[in-house]
């Protein structure tokens, strides 16, 4: 899995932390939960802001 991989990290974000509402996380939580993902294999350097609001955004909608 790499930082491109928006939806399936937000997919499994979702499935990990059901109980968890994506609006209320920081990005340096998410960061360090996209990382330690079971998967992950990419650049940790490389998920930016930008990055992050993509994965928090597929977060909210798979969440609805």
């Amino acid at each position: 899995m790499k930082w491109s991989d928006i939806n399936v990290i937000a997919e499994t974000l979702y499935d990990k932390f059901p109980d968890i509402d994506p609006l209320t996380i920081r990005f340096t939580d998410l960061h360090n939960w996209v990382v330690d993902l079971d998967g992950f294999d990419d650049d940790h350097s490389r998920g930016g802001e930008k990055v992050l609001e993509a994965i928090q955004a597929a977060w909210i909608d798979e969440a609805r």
